[in-house]
């Protein structure tokens, strides 16, 4: 049960993951016009560096691809993991109305990285 559990979070998380790095390219979802001030200032100053969107949307969308299947959901643990930590420092810094949505996708993480902590214990062992 706890497997199945798992798997369905994980293609949530995946789905999550996919929808805002294809965001990133594709531009479809639309900003908010009452954005913080300090979102807003963080925005154009990605905006600044040409190449940082498609750098994070690229980790996006191949950690999510990884995470929907079973047998590379750990490599795609590690691969959205700065992504996450990102993520979880704007809505403690700057938009803590996002805080317990960002919270509960940490979870999911979490819970697969514990899952698959075999696997990268071979890493550094």
């Amino acid at each position: 049960m706890k497997r199945k559990i798992l798997n369905i979070l994980s293609w949530l998380l995946g789905l999550l993951l996919l929808n805002g790095g294809l965001n990133k390219f594709l531009n479809y979802m639309p900003v908010p016009e009452n954005l913080p001030e300090a979102v807003a200032k963080d925005n154009a100053a990605f905006a600044e560096i040409s190449w940082l969107m498609p750098l994070i949307g690229s980790a996006e969308i191949l950690g999510a691809l990884l995470i929907l299947f079973p047998k590379t959901r750990a490599l795609g643990a590690l691969v959205v993991f700065p992504v996450m930590v990102g993520i979880l420092l704007t809505h403690i810094l700057t938009v803590p109305e996002g805080l317990p949505i960002a919270i509960v996708i940490w979870a999911i993480l979490l819970w697969i990285i514990y899952d698959k902590r075999e696997k990268y214990l071979r890493l550094i062992g």
